[in-house]
């Protein structure tokens, strides 16, 4: 099959979506598919020695043929400027599609979001007959309502309707959980039969084979009993609340909050923690995916947060790498996530509703004083995502989706 794949992040940017395409791409070649992959240009969130002006527009790279093109930036930049990128970026990606791609598409797999993405969905399967399938990772414009971004009864009605349009054009939707799912059937009445439940993956080799690579003599973290974030730091993350935390522990001088990575809410988060003078929480920048199995090695806790008001039932990625490096997991997650439920089964850890912020210290002292109960937590999560959630398990259900679509 000659396959598509629309994404706006692409590796080598350290997010885990762009991880996570390039792992689909390079299997589904391996699995005798031609597959081209359209993406945005990078700029940020790269690995150290890599400049977006080493990019060309088509490269061959494992032999994924990659398109990527210079839209307007999506990151670092303020919500209304955020918004004009990610609705020209369809205009932009179909003209160099064009240009570059003269054979017929069978197949096209769009990440969403941005949902603007999927309007070529439609303009594509008019043109190819392709069967198009649209892959939901978070649900816009809900997250956004919910976080209070969006509040424009205007814009909101519009941006429902750019979505309504996506769900319609697409033959097959899938989501990243089973809550996820039956949201899409229940509030945005979108057939059963359509939508699909695929998780996201982990490749476990990468961390079955890591070692540790000096991360806490760079971080000053020796001796230190460590809860670890590495990741994107926005709205949705709620990181407010681990900051809440952490100053509620103060006293425990043995604990320390790794934050790592970048975002709209560093600058603030890093406002609040040196205006109470938190010498336990430390902020560091994005760790590449070839090093991210090594510095999860050196942890004692990984952590995932979303803001409580988030309404949708997702769960992080960040939840995935922790199972595969086997360690135990902390999650303030907002009432909806599906991480509550997949915790409490995994027996891998613990999970609250990030409400009230000495509940969060509490649970926090607790995982310190049960550092015995860690190498038991750490297999049962590896166990629990081994079996659900490897790589070739997930790619196995898209590729099925295709084979015995029309």
């Amino acid at each position: 099959m000659r396959i598509l794949l629309i994404t706006a992040n692409y590796y080598p940017e350290i997010r885990s979506i762009a991880m996570m395409c390039k792992e689909l791409a390079e299997e589904l070649v391996s699995r005798g598919h031609k597959v081209t992959v359209l993406t945005n240009w990078p700029r940020h969130n790269l690995p150290g020695g890599i400049s977006p002006e080493s990019f060309k527009i088509e490269t061959e790279e494992n032999g994924v043929r990659v398109l990527r093109v210079k839209a307007l930036p999506i990151h670092r930049i303020n919500y209304y400027i955020r918004g004009i990128a990610q609705i020209t970026s369809p205009f932009l990606f179909l003209r160099i599609l064009k240009k570059r791609i003269r054979e017929k598409i069978d197949k096209v797999i769009i990440y969403s979001p941005p949902i603007f993405l999927a309007r070529m969905g439609a303009i594509l399967k008019r043109k190819h007959k392709a069967c198009v399938l649209l892959n939901v990772q978070d649900i816009f414009p809900q997250n956004a309502i919910d976080l209070g971004i969006l509040r424009n009864k205007l814009l909101i009605k519009y941006f429902e309707r750019v979505e309504y349009n996506a769900y319609r054009a697409a033959d097959v939707l899938t989501t990243c959980t089973e809550g996820a799912r039956q949201f899409l059937i229940n509030h945005k009445m979108v057939p059963p039969e359509k939508v699909f439940a695929i998780y996201n993956w982990i490749d476990f080799g990468p961390y079955e084979k890591a070692r540790p690579a000096g991360f806490r003599s760079r971080y000053g973290l020796n001796g230190k009993f460590v809860i670890v974030f590495a990741g994107v730091m926005g709205p949705s993350q709620g990181l407010e609340y681990v900051i809440g935390t952490a100053r509620e522990v103060a006293d425990c001088k043995d604990i320390v909050f790794l934050l790592l990575g970048d975002g709209t809410s560093r600058p603030c988060l890093e406002k609040i923690a040196k205006r109470y003078m938190l010498k336990n929480v430390r902020f560091g920048d994005f760790v590449s995916p070839r090093d991210y199995p090594s510095l999860l090695k050196e942890m004692d806790v990984g952590l995932i947060a979303l803001e409580k008001n988030c309404k949708t039932p997702t769960i992080p990625g960040k939840f995935f790498g922790f199972a595969a490096a086997k360690l135990p997991i902390l999650a303030f997650l907002n009432q909806e996530s599906e991480g509550h439920k997949i915790i409490k089964e995994a027996k891998c850890g613990y999970s609250i509703i990030p409400e009230c912020v000495k509940s969060g210290a509490k649970l926090v002292r607790r995982m310190r004083d049960e550092r015995q109960m860690f190498k038991y937590f750490g297999e049962n999560g590896y166990n629990y995502a081994k079996t659900r959630f490897s790589k070739e398990k997930c790619i196995n259900k898209i590729e099925n989706i295709f084979i015995f679509s029309k």
